[in-house]
């Protein structure tokens, strides 16, 4: 694989804010829906969950996230709160869609009993409420709430304004050109490269829909490059369609005056060369950045007491951190962890993505729960410190749920401060099942012996619990006699 060095030698805002308004007589959707109600993780011949998924009270958990995602889309997207509750009870079998959707993109965290984090189900799910907003416009609402039959078209008609106030002429003259023909009936050369890469022609009439420009773009001049670029870094060929969808505005950058000069950039802050086939995948707008931008996140992980390669280990890891604002949440929410006790630097190396919540939404009423439950805020700020992830989890789907069945086990609540990981774990899948086990045996394990061994090794650590106790009460028995 060639670097991109040797290559140039050979040369989420976060949701879209003004709906497209946008007449439809016929919806499409991009996914199946699917419903999950059941206790285990299965996969058809096709890739997707069948109907073992994950167990009812895990589903009922994400359910409730998936909820609170469309919710506070919907709000955004300038409903009242009593307009989105509205909608939300009127939408069951959306939610289930949402859900099933999580299952599809997330399949491997099943499998191994992870949960999905707030920021997880938050990233999966805004992308595709954003294309169903450009899809479908003022009419998202039915669309939501009608699912997953279309509305009728009268009703839609109805709602539409008339092209010449609410059409955007530009868009839509962008959307039409994806279609066009030749004189023998061929589609442009830039739409069948873009379909021999794996796309289809509404998913290149989304991104136009997000980024007009992108179906102007020249061929040879701007859009194969950049993916032959990406292709020679060791991009996955499957990859081209999501990188291109979450970023078109990258077949619009010069390469070797912007593409290559930044990554050359990222490059001396550290930026694992190595990795970038990972890191544009995870986020490809990290390339779209100014020098100024980028400049501005690294000099505030210098300012929070991070070296060099920590530095680059976070962006390599974590290349979205540079979308969050300095002075808005980096800022703030480090000042927050100090009022903790929690060391910043380090949780900005183990978990930078915490750095992204909100501290009214997601930080303090996490902490206000452990508070409630008489943990003093250096109980807090220790099991922040050790495990990074666990802000991003939600109340109500796991910390809640946890907590009531953690009251059940014979373990002081001070094991909790030993191992906060507990809360990382499936409850169905993983500490139910193992904790029953441990019962069973009449053996006495740590939390972190239950949780973090392997299955084989969990196995045999109960073995020996089991055969220490049988030689124990042996020898108690001899003694007697």
């Amino acid at each position: 694989m060639r670097s991109f060095c040797a290559f140039r030698a050979s040369e989420l805002s976060f949701i879209a804010r003004r709906p497209v308004l946008v007449t439809r007589t016929k919806l499409s959707y991009h996914c199946k829906l699917f419903f999950c109600q059941a206790k285990s993780v299965d996969y058809e011949g096709d890739g997707t969950f069948g109907l073992r998924v994950v167990p009812p009270t895990l589903l009922a958990a994400e359910k409730e996230e998936a909820k609170a995602v469309l919710t506070l889309f919907l709000k955004k997207q300038g409903l009242s709160n009593a307009i989105a509750a509205r909608t939300i009870n009127k939408s069951e079998l959306f939610i289930d869609h949402l859900v099933s959707r999580l299952h599809s993109v997330h399949k491997s965290r099943y499998l191994v009993g992870r949960e999905l984090t707030t920021l997880e189900i938050r990233d999966a799910l805004i992308p595709y409420l954003e294309s169903l907003l450009e899809e479908h416009g003022n009419i998202l609402v039915d669309v939501v709430e009608n699912f997953p039959d279309p509305p009728t078209k009268e009703k839609t008609e109805s709602q539409v304004s008339p092209p010449h106030s609410t059409l955007d002429s530009k868009k839509l003259k962008a959307v039409s050109r994806v279609s066009e023909t030749g004189p023998e009936g061929e589609l442009r050369p830039q739409v069948l490269y873009l379909l021999d890469l794996g796309m289809d022609l509404e998913q290149i009439k989304v991104i136009t829909r997000k980024f007009p420009s992108f179906p102007y773009y020249s061929l040879d001049g701007k859009i194969k490059p950049v993916v032959e670029f990406l292709l020679n870094l060791g991009v996955p060929k499957s990859d081209i369609p999501i990188i291109l969808s979450k970023r078109p505005q990258l077949c619009g950058i010069s390469l070797s005056e912007n593409l290559i000069p930044t990554m050359m950039f990222l490059e001396t802050l550290g930026v694992d060369k190595k990795q970038w086939a990972k890191v544009i995948f995870r986020f490809p707008a990290l390339l779209t950045y100014s020098r100024q931008k980028l400049k501005a996140t690294v000099d505030f992980l210098y300012e929070m007491g991070l070296s060099k390669e920590s530095i680059g280990k976070i962006l390599t890891r974590c290349p979205n951190i540079i979308s969050y604002s300095v002075e808005d949440k980096l800022w703030p929410t480090a000042e927050y962890f100090r009022s903790l006790g929690v060391n910043v630097a380090l949780l900005l190396h183990r978990c930078p993505q915490t750095f992204g919540l909100s501290i009214e939404a997601n930080l303090k009423p996490v902490t206000e729960f452990f508070l409630d439950k008489g943990y003093s805020i250096d109980d807090v700020g220790t099991m922040i410190s050790r495990y990074g992830a666990l802000y991003t989890f939600s109340l109500a789907g796991n910390l809640t749920p946890k907590w009531e069945f953690f009251l059940t086990m014979d373990y002081p609540r001070s094991e909790l401060v030993k191992f906060p990981q507990f809360f990382g774990y499936s409850l169905e899948g993983r500490i139910k099942p193992r904790y029953a086990l441990v019962k069973e045996y009449g053996v006495k394990l740590l939390l972190n012996q239950i949780l973090s061994l392997s299955a084989q090794d969990f196995d045999e650590v109960l073995k020996k619990k089991m055969k220490k106790m049988l030689l124990d009460e042996n020898t108690t028995n001899k003694h007697s006699a």
